[in-house]
């Protein structure tokens, strides 16, 4: 059983990691912002498709750079709490390409498996759960295969500045 003092520690410690609701929120919109700005300028310098699916992917990458930016922030914050700048600057570069590696590829395995539902069987079946499992693996795999590269360069600059900015905030 843990003791009250340790438990009400650990509390605290979250309690104080959390962002603020402006940071989180005015962080969330600009991550989003240089997520989308990332996908879109590589999908265009490529010639991808047609506008719309360019659109698509591009709201898809800014979406989940705005889910992705507050857990980021939480953890990198939960993680650097009283230690060193390198700390921080670690925690930000890994705790935020976490979080938006795994939102957004998350958001791609919804609609993944939004497009292959139709194949699959009725939901809550034993056979539906296998489907579910290995659709949203599969779609995870191919978008840590294919859709990283949409990250480079601009994404993996706001990475390093956002991770600065941080390091900078906790001195």
């Amino acid at each position: 059983m843990t003791p009250l003092p340790a438990l009400h520690n650990r509390l605290d410690r979250i309690r104080n990691a959390l962002p603020s609701p402006g940071v989180a929120v005015c962080g969330a919109l600009l991550w989003a912002a240089a997520m989308g700005a990332s996908a879109l300028v590589n999908l265009l310098l490529d010639d991808w498709e047609t506008p719309a699916k360019i659109r698509f992917v591009s709201l898809l990458y800014a979406a989940g750079g705005a889910l992705a930016f507050p857990v980021g922030l939480f953890l990198a914050r939960l993680v650097s709490l009283e230690r060193h700048w390198q700390v921080a600057l670690a925690a930000a570069f890994v705790g935020l390409l976490a979080a938006t590696i795994g939102f957004t590829g998350g958001l791609f395995a919804l609609q993944y498996r939004s497009y292959y539902a139709q194949w699959h069987e009725p939901a809550l079946t034993i056979a539906w759960s296998i489907q579910f499992v290995h659709t949203m693996a599969t779609a995870f795999y191919q978008f840590i295969v294919l859709g990283i590269r949409l990250y480079f360069p601009l994404g993996f600059i706001a990475l390093a500045l956002a991770s600065i900015w941080f390091a900078r905030q906790q001195r």
